[in-house]
Protein backbone atom coordinates (compact mmCIF):
# COMPACT_ATOMS: atom_id res chain seq x y z
CA UNK A 1 0.00 0.00 0.00
CA UNK A 2 1.96 3.15 -1.35
CA UNK A 3 0.65 6.44 -0.37
CA UNK A 4 1.74 9.42 -2.90
CA UNK A 5 1.73 11.87 -0.42
CA UNK A 6 4.53 12.70 2.01
CA UNK A 7 2.55 13.05 4.69
CA UNK A 8 3.60 10.63 7.42
CA UNK A 9 0.06 10.84 9.54
CA UNK A 10 -2.08 10.00 6.29
CA UNK A 11 -0.50 6.58 6.15
CA UNK A 12 -0.25 6.36 9.83
CA UNK A 13 -4.24 6.61 9.51
CA UNK A 14 -4.44 3.98 6.70
CA UNK A 15 -2.40 1.53 8.53
CA UNK A 16 -4.40 1.71 11.16
CA UNK A 17 -8.09 1.14 9.67
CA UNK A 18 -6.09 -1.99 7.78
CA UNK A 19 -5.89 -3.31 11.10
CA UNK A 20 -9.22 -5.51 10.87
CA UNK A 21 -7.32 -7.35 7.47
CA UNK A 22 -4.42 -8.72 9.12
CA UNK A 23 -5.06 -12.32 10.59
CA UNK A 24 -3.10 -15.22 11.59
CA UNK A 25 -1.47 -17.05 8.00
CA UNK A 26 -2.47 -13.88 5.96
CA UNK A 27 -0.17 -12.06 3.70
CA UNK A 28 1.74 -8.88 5.61
CA UNK A 29 0.41 -5.56 4.64
CA UNK A 30 2.59 -3.29 4.50
CA UNK A 31 2.08 0.62 4.24
CA UNK A 32 4.62 3.25 3.01
CA UNK A 33 4.58 6.83 2.29
CA UNK A 34 5.87 7.99 -1.10
CA UNK A 35 8.64 10.48 0.30
CA UNK A 36 9.48 12.84 -3.27
CA UNK A 37 5.67 12.96 -3.21
CA UNK A 38 3.40 16.26 -2.50
CA UNK A 39 2.23 16.78 1.31
CA UNK A 40 -1.28 15.71 -0.25
CA UNK A 41 -2.32 15.13 -3.85
CA UNK A 42 -5.10 17.61 -4.70
CA UNK A 43 -4.65 18.84 -7.90
CA UNK A 44 -3.97 17.85 -10.95
CA UNK A 45 -1.11 18.46 -11.01
CA UNK A 46 -0.13 16.63 -7.86
CA UNK A 47 -1.74 14.06 -9.36
CA UNK A 48 0.98 13.97 -12.43
CA UNK A 49 4.03 14.84 -10.41
CA UNK A 50 3.50 11.22 -8.70
CA UNK A 51 2.86 8.74 -11.64
CA UNK A 52 6.73 8.44 -12.42
CA UNK A 53 8.07 7.68 -9.09
CA UNK A 54 5.42 5.21 -8.43
CA UNK A 55 6.32 3.28 -11.45
CA UNK A 56 9.97 3.30 -10.95
CA UNK A 57 8.79 2.17 -6.75
CA UNK A 58 6.70 -0.85 -8.52
CA UNK A 59 9.11 -1.56 -10.80
CA UNK A 60 12.05 -1.74 -8.24
CA UNK A 61 10.03 -3.41 -5.39
CA UNK A 62 9.87 -7.09 -6.93
CA UNK A 63 9.27 -8.94 -3.43
CA UNK A 64 5.48 -7.96 -3.11
CA UNK A 65 2.49 -9.86 -4.54
CA UNK A 66 0.37 -7.13 -5.10
CA UNK A 67 0.33 -2.73 -5.35
CA UNK A 68 -2.37 -0.60 -4.20
CA UNK A 69 -2.08 3.54 -4.92
CA UNK A 70 -3.38 4.83 -1.97
CA UNK A 71 -4.79 7.74 -3.69
CA UNK A 72 -7.91 8.81 -4.54
CA UNK A 73 -7.12 9.70 -8.16
CA UNK A 74 -5.80 6.64 -8.85
CA UNK A 75 -2.63 8.43 -9.90
CA UNK A 76 -0.08 6.03 -12.35
CA UNK A 77 -2.65 2.90 -12.33
CA UNK A 78 -2.08 2.83 -15.55
CA UNK A 79 2.03 2.96 -16.29
CA UNK A 80 2.39 1.27 -12.95
CA UNK A 81 0.17 -1.88 -14.23
CA UNK A 82 2.74 -1.59 -17.48
CA UNK A 83 5.68 -1.90 -15.19
CA UNK A 84 4.68 -4.83 -13.47
CA UNK A 85 3.15 -8.63 -14.19
CA UNK A 86 1.80 -8.07 -10.24
CA UNK A 87 -1.55 -7.05 -9.74
CA UNK A 88 -1.96 -3.03 -9.25
CA UNK A 89 -5.18 -1.75 -7.42
CA UNK A 90 -6.24 1.73 -7.41
CA UNK A 91 -8.14 2.65 -4.29
CA UNK A 92 -10.81 5.07 -6.47
CA UNK A 93 -11.90 1.90 -8.56
CA UNK A 94 -12.09 -0.37 -5.77
CA UNK A 95 -14.04 1.81 -3.59
CA UNK A 96 -16.51 2.44 -6.34
CA UNK A 97 -16.46 -0.94 -7.36
CA UNK A 98 -17.26 -1.99 -4.08
CA UNK A 99 -19.73 0.65 -3.37
CA UNK A 100 -21.57 -0.86 -6.90
CA UNK A 101 -22.15 -3.89 -4.45
CA UNK A 102 -23.65 -2.10 -1.63
CA UNK A 103 -26.63 0.36 -2.86
CA UNK A 104 -28.02 0.99 -6.40
CA UNK A 105 -26.50 4.90 -6.53
CA UNK A 106 -23.86 5.41 -5.14
CA UNK A 107 -22.73 9.28 -3.47
CA UNK A 108 -18.64 10.70 -3.31
CA UNK A 109 -17.00 12.34 -0.69
CA UNK A 110 -14.47 15.01 -2.33
CA UNK A 111 -11.95 16.75 -0.19
CA UNK A 112 -12.31 19.69 -1.60
CA UNK A 113 -14.45 21.02 -4.76
CA UNK A 114 -11.89 21.17 -7.23
CA UNK A 115 -11.19 17.77 -6.76
CA UNK A 116 -14.99 16.95 -7.95
CA UNK A 117 -13.82 17.24 -12.04
CA UNK A 118 -10.94 15.17 -11.80
CA UNK A 119 -13.19 12.18 -9.95
CA UNK A 120 -15.84 13.16 -12.87
CA UNK A 121 -13.68 12.12 -15.40
CA UNK A 122 -12.64 9.03 -13.98
CA UNK A 123 -16.11 8.00 -13.38
CA UNK A 124 -17.24 8.82 -16.85
CA UNK A 125 -13.80 6.32 -18.25
CA UNK A 126 -15.80 3.51 -16.27
CA UNK A 127 -19.11 4.07 -17.31
CA UNK A 128 -20.25 4.60 -14.05
CA UNK A 129 -22.16 7.86 -14.50
CA UNK A 130 -25.96 6.39 -14.39
CA UNK A 131 -24.66 5.06 -11.27
CA UNK A 132 -23.37 7.95 -9.43
CA UNK A 133 -26.01 9.98 -7.20
CA UNK A 134 -23.30 12.56 -6.11
CA UNK A 135 -20.41 13.82 -4.81
CA UNK A 136 -20.19 16.99 -2.60
CA UNK A 137 -16.96 18.63 -1.10
CA UNK A 138 -15.78 18.76 2.24
CA UNK A 139 -13.77 21.88 1.86
CA UNK A 140 -10.72 20.05 4.12
CA UNK A 141 -7.31 19.95 2.96
CA UNK A 142 -5.84 16.35 2.65
CA UNK A 143 -4.07 16.49 6.41
CA UNK A 144 -7.43 18.13 7.57
CA UNK A 145 -9.29 15.06 6.84
CA UNK A 146 -6.76 12.72 8.46
CA UNK A 147 -5.65 14.68 11.56
CA UNK A 148 -8.85 16.92 11.79
CA UNK A 149 -11.04 17.46 15.31
CA UNK A 150 -13.83 18.10 13.53
CA UNK A 151 -13.39 15.58 10.81
CA UNK A 152 -16.37 13.29 11.60
CA UNK A 153 -18.77 16.09 11.97
CA UNK A 154 -18.01 17.30 8.37
CA UNK A 155 -18.62 14.74 7.17
CA UNK A 156 -21.84 13.77 8.70
CA UNK A 157 -22.80 17.11 7.23
CA UNK A 158 -22.09 16.07 3.81
CA UNK A 159 -22.96 12.18 3.87
CA UNK A 160 -26.32 13.53 5.21
CA UNK A 161 -26.73 15.63 1.94
CA UNK A 162 -25.70 12.37 -0.21
CA UNK A 163 -28.20 10.54 1.41
CA UNK A 164 -31.09 12.57 1.57
CA UNK A 165 -30.87 15.12 -0.98
CA UNK A 166 -28.77 12.97 -3.55
CA UNK A 167 -30.16 9.90 -2.81
CA UNK A 168 -26.87 7.96 -2.39
CA UNK A 169 -27.31 4.65 -0.15
CA UNK A 170 -23.74 4.04 -0.42
CA UNK A 171 -21.13 6.54 0.50
CA UNK A 172 -17.51 6.46 -0.95
CA UNK A 173 -15.31 8.38 1.08
CA UNK A 174 -12.82 10.34 -1.42
CA UNK A 175 -9.71 10.28 0.47
CA UNK A 176 -7.67 7.72 2.11
CA UNK A 177 -6.92 10.45 4.64
CA UNK A 178 -10.44 9.43 5.64
CA UNK A 179 -9.89 6.32 6.63
CA UNK A 180 -9.93 6.35 10.23
CA UNK A 181 -13.59 7.74 10.37
CA UNK A 182 -15.31 4.91 8.10
CA UNK A 183 -17.01 3.10 11.19
CA UNK A 184 -18.17 6.09 13.20
CA UNK A 185 -19.71 7.49 10.10
CA UNK A 186 -21.49 4.52 8.80
CA UNK A 187 -23.14 4.31 12.45
CA UNK A 188 -24.22 7.95 11.95
CA UNK A 189 -25.25 8.14 8.68
CA UNK A 190 -27.39 4.19 8.68
CA UNK A 191 -26.06 3.37 4.88
CA UNK A 192 -22.88 1.48 3.70
CA UNK A 193 -19.74 3.29 3.80
CA UNK A 194 -16.80 2.10 1.68
CA UNK A 195 -13.50 2.87 2.97
CA UNK A 196 -11.64 2.72 -0.08
CA UNK A 197 -8.26 1.21 0.95
CA UNK A 198 -10.12 -1.29 2.88
CA UNK A 199 -12.03 -2.34 -0.56
CA UNK A 200 -8.66 -1.91 -2.37
CA UNK A 201 -6.56 -4.46 0.18
CA UNK A 202 -9.57 -6.86 0.60
CA UNK A 203 -9.40 -7.31 -3.54
CA UNK A 204 -5.63 -8.00 -3.27
CA UNK A 205 -5.92 -10.08 -0.72
CA UNK A 206 -8.54 -12.37 -2.80
CA UNK A 207 -6.59 -11.87 -5.77
CA UNK A 208 -2.83 -13.48 -4.15
CA UNK A 209 -4.71 -16.04 -2.46
CA UNK A 210 -6.67 -17.30 -5.55
CA UNK A 211 -3.12 -16.74 -7.60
Amino acid sequence: MVNPNSNDAVTRGIDAALEPLRFAEGPEIACMTLAEGPFGVETQEDVESVTLPLARLVRERNDAAAFIIACYSDPGIHVCREATDRPVFGIAECGVLTALSRGERFGVLAIKDRSIPRHIRYLRQMGLMDRLAGERALGLSVAETASGTSTLDRMTEVGTELRDKDGANAIVMGCAGMAAHRKALEERLGVPVIDPTQAAVSMAIGTVALA
